[in-house]
């Protein structure tokens, strides 16, 4: 992933704030410190986020082995209770931080468990970064995408001894976790995908061999596109293509949806970032606890 692709992720950056504001930046991201907000996404902050307690949840960082290496991960759902659907998150470019923690307990006030693996951590810490370019050539840029999908098995592996449901399990993602969504509805055994404005095209390398329009025909899984009609790195018609390839794919292809929303740009549900947009991001989450529900996700 290029610079270029991830425009839309910095094209929202805010040029000034007041000493107040400023101060309220600074406030939130101290507290999120122990979540690992990533210093890249510093100068992203919006003046509020959304922030969902954690009483009545059992919710906090764990880990499990895949491939013989201890993965990090932020995982949240009701206490005391078992036998739950399962939903896997997928981080933004800038990892595992309070904004992913907060989805996952979102999900657990839903009844779901929850877990987000940190899917950087043999390669790095998003956290130590602050500047985009270098998050994105010295640690995004090296991981390669078969990694990904197997520590996503490691992660749902370890939700079926946890408490977890794993025969009604999903996958959601933001931005670069979006993407991964598409793949992981073409590798993995879940029911159902709500990919959040991933992109859908892209050059294939030796560590990202295939795009989510490659793979469309194959699918294994429906996934629920939600995207920005105002997304500056994702063109509308490259999800024209992607329709176009899904149509002609398997039922669970056949049976993907896309919504688009008119006058969204890109990460319109990061409400941490000035890019969020409430009505959109408010109505996509609903959309997607129904997509989940419809499929066997419950």
């Amino acid at each position: 992933m290029s610079l270029k692709d991830i425009s839309a992720d910095v094209d929202s950056l805010a040029p000034g704030r007041s000493t107040e504001a400023g101060a309220r930046r600074r406030t939130v991201l101290q507290a999120a410190a122990g979540l690992g907000y990533a210093a890249a996404a510093a100068p992203l902050m919006a003046q509020t986020a959304i922030t969902t307690p954690a009483d009545g949840l059992d919710a906090g960082r764990v880990h499990f082995e895949q491939d013989g290496f201890q993965v990090p991960a932020y995982r949240a759902k009701p206490a005391g209770k078992s036998g739950l659907p399962v939903v896997l998150v997928v981080q933004e470019i800038f990892g595992v931080h309070a904004y992913i923690a907060d989805v996952c307990r979102r999900l657990a006030r839903e009844g779901y468990l929850a877990i987000a693996p940190e899917l950087y951590a043999r390669q790095g810490d998003a956290a130590s970064y602050s500047e985009i370019s270098k998050l994105m050539a010295e640690l995004v840029a090296k991981v390669p995408d078969a990694q990904v999908m197997a520590d996503l098995d490691g992660a749902l592996a370890w939700a079926g001894q946890n408490g977890g449901d794993t025969a009604r399990a999903g996958i959601t993602g933001f931005c670069w976790g979006g993407r991964i969504t598409w793949l992981y509805a073409a590798h993995g055994p879940v029911k159902a995908g709500v990919a959040w404005y991933g992109r859908v095209e892209g050059a294939a390398t030796l560590l990202t061999p295939k795009h989510p329009l490659e793979l469309a025909p194959i699918l294994r899984a429906p996934v629920l596109g939600l995207y920005g009609e105002k997304d500056t790195g994702i063109p509308l018609d490259t999800i024209g293509r992607m329709k176009t390839a899904l149509a002609a794919g398997s039922a669970a292809a056949k049976a993907s949806e896309f919504v688009v929303y008119p006058d969204a740009p890109h990460a319109f549900h990061a409400d941490y970032r000035p890019s969020y947009r409430k009505g959109p991001a408010e109505d996509g989450w609903q959309r997607a606890l129904a997509w989940f529900k419809e499929h066997g996700v419950v």
